[in-house]
């Protein structure tokens, strides 16, 4: 196998970019690392072909100019053909923003796309991954920043994850759930107990909803809103922790602290540290 690996020094605790590769695969290779990743990683096939399935998806065949996407935390396999391999490069990337990101993508639920060359998207992706070869510099890691969220932007509106039939119950029940938690996630008496109440629906059915639809269920869809302004606060406020907790719906600072590691993998103390150590 020729190829190679870089691994990169992440900027951005919401879209950092890990490592970038490439390989020209021997026939029948197949990966023999650990098959469920701890981040996404998405391949795009530049000549080729080769087998790509992820569980509970079944197995297909992809070819030059086809992508496909190890989501995170999801059993995946894929092999070069034995007589076309293929050759492909991919970006490794995490944070805060990544999964909301991918989500709102057809690639996020098929776990692949075909023939994506000549698009927006491609364009961006594989301008982005000529930019991530190059020498870390000032100029090179806006130009990184500005081209990640070009991509996501091309990625949701060329192909968008497939949106609940307007007009139908739970379609408008979910459009309700959201708005309602959109506008009460800084309240403290804001749950998803409190939301089924107001919508007097039960929670199996509100979890169902949100799943179908958002790929997410409802309480990790509230952690989300909540989170994101948590990381608005602390990024451009001097509000202590523990009032940055109150503001976006926590009853004390230790509780807080500990989703926003979850959510993060950072403590709130390191990640306001972190981010205004990069905006000097």
């Amino acid at each position: 196998m020729d190829g190679e690996y870089k691994s990169l020094t992440g900027k951005s605790f919401e879209s950092n970019i890990l490592f970038i590769g490439q390989d020209n695969c021997r026939p029948n290779y197949f990966y023999r690392g650990n098959n469920v990743r701890d981040n996404y990683v998405i391949h795009y096939v530049m000549d080729g072909q080769g087998t790509f399935s992820s569980a509970n998806h079944p197995a297909v065949t992809l070819k030059k100019g086809d992508v496909f996407l190890l989501p995170k935390g999801v059993p995946c396999f894929y092999q070069a053909d034995g007589q076309h391999p293929w050759k492909y490069f991919w970006i490794g990337l995490s944070g805060t923003k990544i999964k909301t990101m991918l989500a709102g993508s057809s690639l996020f639920t098929k776990r692949y796309l075909r023939q994506v060359q000549g698009s927006h998207f491609y364009d961006s992706l594989s301008r982005l991954f000529a930019a991530l070869k190059k020498k870390s510099s000032l100029a090179n890691d806006i130009l990184v920043e500005t081209l990640t969220y070009q991509m996501f932007y091309h990625l949701v509106t060329e192909y968008p994850g497939q949106a609940p039939k307007a007009g139908s119950k739970a379609h408008d029940q979910l459009k309700l759930a959201t708005y309602y938690l959109q506008k009460n996630f800084a309240k403290q008496s804001c749950t998803v107990e409190d939301l089924c109440h107001h919508l007097n629906i039960s929670r199996s059915y509100l979890y169902t909803i949100f799943k179908k639809d958002l790929n997410i269920s409802a309480q990790s869809y509230l952690t989300h809103l909540r989170m994101e302004e948590a990381c608005q606060l602390l990024r451009s406020t001097d509000q202590t922790v523990q009032e940055v907790a109150h503001q976006v719906g926590y009853r004390d600072e230790f509780t807080f602290s500990k989703a926003f590691k979850r959510y993060s993998g950072f403590s709130p103390t390191v990640y306001r540290k972190h981010t205004i150590t990069t905006r000097l």
